[in-house]
């Protein structure tokens, strides 16, 4: 498995739908984050887009070198950009990265939103276009480490001797991330992306969309890749985690929720309109109401948009869960917790250890044992704490 966690562009709290338990998100806390994430042994972390975001090319540009093996899954949005300026843009993020970069390609959104960014096409016109823009994005970037031009026409954009001088590191170009539910997503996923990401909905929903995406890909003699967007709720006990749960939205009013389910229905994404299936808005705000699949919580979505489900549970049930996802095609996990940085901690210290990591946590010992650390505060001024018996 590869483990990403999230930085929270559009704010933090301990309790979702109010200021309460908020706090700041600036450069200090992103920065924290991200080292966190880094330290941790994370593989990467995603930085959302969207005007209810910080930019997120500024905000990763700036924690570059404040981390040192942190891959950045950073969001692009065709149509606010041409794709020859997003290849430049990639190219230099990573060099100076050192091939750090992935790009996750985001085509769905608000019609709101998107008609105050000057993007007014219909939703298979935004896909269309989408896959003119990476198709022209990927050939420049790869046509680079031959120091080729490339020339393209299509029905939404065009490029004339396209040309970048500087290649990134990563061949034949970084990554391409992308999720989407619809029918034209899942083309677009099987004809041009690496890795398919879908948000948490219950596994065997998952799979179906997996094997979709797999056999449009295989009929054009391509593999893709498939990951999964959740929030986790991980605690000692399983009595603990669902507690932590029904107090992350213990401060949600009926106005709140109905606001925001108001706003969340005038958007035209098939993904967004399966999140908000899966909680029901109507129904109550119980652990009984909200689990809609064995510890996959459905309540961050009665307010949230986009990833709206939590796994919710003891850290064996939440490993446990993951591996059911990683059964049905999951290779890569994009995780987050309120607040994020203690929640990217908990995570780490109690769930890596029970899974198979392909990047692996940090290694707390020098070779023959010897601790690096001190791991824990000595013991009496004079013992190094044991290990873990559990």
């Amino acid at each position: 498995m590869k483990i990403f966690w999230f930085l929270p562009t559009h704010g933090d709290s301990r309790y979702l739908g109010t200021s309460e338990g908020a706090r700041s998100v600036d450069l200090d806390y992103l920065q924290q984050i991200a080292q966190a994430a880094d330290r941790l042994g994370y593989y990467g972390v995603l930085t959302p887009t969207g005007r209810s975001c910080e930019d997120p090319w500024v905000v990763t540009s700036s924690l570059i070198a404040a981390t040192k093996q942190l891959r950045f899954l950073v969001a692009l949005r065709p149509g606010l950009t041409q794709p020859a300026l997003a290849a430049r843009m990639a190219a230099t993020f990573d060099r100076l990265s050192g091939g750090r970069l992935l790009v996750n390609l985001v085509t769905g959104g608000d019609p709101n939103e998107l008609a105050g960014d000057g993007l007014f096409e219909s939703h298979a016109e935004r896909y269309a276009a989408s896959a003119e823009f990476i198709r022209i994005w990927r050939e420049i970037i790869a046509r680079s480490h031959d120091g080729e031009s490339y020339d393209f026409e299509g029905k939404h954009l065009r490029v004339q001797g396209a040309k970048l001088l500087y290649p990134p590191v990563q061949k034949p170009h970084p990554p391409v991330w992308f999720g989407g539910s619809s029918e034209p997503a899942h083309e677009l996923a099987a004809e041009q992306v690496e890795t398919y990401l879908t948000w948490g909905e219950p596994p065997e929903e998952v799979a179906k969309k997996f094997a979709d995406v797999r056999a449009r890909a295989a009929k054009r003699g391509r593999t893709v890749k498939f990951g999964v967007r959740l929030h986790v709720i991980v605690r000692e006990t399983e009595e603990e985690a669902w507690a932590d749960a029904e107090r992350l939205i213990s401060r949600l009013d009926d106005d709140t929720v109905a606001t925001a389910q108001a706003a969340l229905a005038r958007m035209d994404s098939v993904g967004q309109r399966r999140m908000a299936e899966l909680h029901g808005a109507g129904r109550g705000r119980t652990r009984a109401d909200l689990e809609i699949s064995p510890n996959l919580w459905a309540g961050v979505g009665l307010v949230r948009g986009g990833a709206g489900t939590a796994i919710v549970g003891n850290p064996q049930q939440v490993a446990a869960k993951l591996k059911q996802y990683q059964d049905v095609g999951a290779e890569a996990f994009i995780l987050s917790g309120y607040p994020h940085l203690e929640e990217a901690y908990r995570f780490a210290e109690l769930v890596f250890p029970l899974l198979p990591l392909e990047h692996g946590a940090p290694n707390q010992t020098l070779p023959g044992g010897s601790l690096t650390g001190p791991f824990g505060e000595v013991v009496a001024n004079h013992f190094v704490p044991k290990a873990s018996q559990s």
